[in-house]
């Protein structure tokens, strides 16, 4: 008798191989795609938002700029794509401390310190969104715009909910709107961009905490228990 042909190979097998090799080409992809974030914050810090480009991001990479498109149409996809994300994850977060079932007091504390420590996880990313200006991106980006400032207004709601709940059970003072107040407490995370590194004096929780404790302590009731 000839040769007999090999057995085929159990078609379970040749899927699993097959669903292994797509798992690793997506991890590979993800990765290079992270890679590129990074150079692109490098990039967006060190030259501006509105001075950087593709190109500027390519020569950090040290590839060409056909590469960076492969996986980005555009530095707006880039910056756009990477901050929403973050402010998703931020507006969450708010969102749960706000509800949860534990003091005005320790959610104000929890959520300030939270939102700073935000600020460092994704630094220096967060603060050069504060310093892009919304009312003059182009208009190809207005939906973009539309909505970080929805996921804004999720984060000063949650605020300005958790001072509502303190000054309704006593533990806080009315000493002016509770939105005045939040955009206050916002105010005092968001000026940090002028001077807060990473690598240099108190740490993020620590700022967060000294932040959290200058509000509390111009909010809360002398009669709170």
């Amino acid at each position: 008798m000839g040769d007999m042909p090999p057995p085929a190979e159990p078609t379970s097998a040749i899927s699993k191989r097959r669903r292994a090799a797509n798992k690793d080409a997506r991890a590979a992809y993800a990765n290079r795609r992270q890679e590129m974030v990074e150079a692109a914050i490098r990039v967006f810090n060190r030259m501006g938002y509105q001075a950087a480009s593709i190109s500027a991001v390519a020569a950090e990479l040290g590839v060409d700029r056909a590469t960076l498109y492969y996986y980005f149409s555009s530095k707006e996809q880039m910056f756009d794509e990477i901050v929403r994300s973050v402010l998703e994850a931020n507006a969450d977060l708010a969102s749960r401390i706000s509800a949860a079932p534990i003091s005005p007091i320790r959610k104000l504390r929890e959520l300030v310190t939270a939102m700073m420590n935000s600020y460092a996880s994704n630094y220096p990313l967060l603060y050069i969104y504060i310093r892009e200006d919304l009312s003059h991106v182009s208009t190809k980006r207005t939906a973009w715009s539309d909505e970080m400032r929805a996921l804004n207004r999720r984060i000063e709601t949650s605020i300005v909910n958790i001072v509502e709940q303190g000054v309704a059970d006593g533990s806080l003072r009315r000493i002016g709107s509770p939105r005045t107040v939040a955009f206050s407490i916002l105010g005092m995370l968001n000026w940090t961009h002028r001077w807060y590194r990473p690598d240099r004096g108190e740490t993020a929780d620590e700022i967060g905490k000294i932040i959290a404790e200058m509000a509390i302590s111009g909010l809360e009731s002398p009669y709170a228990s």
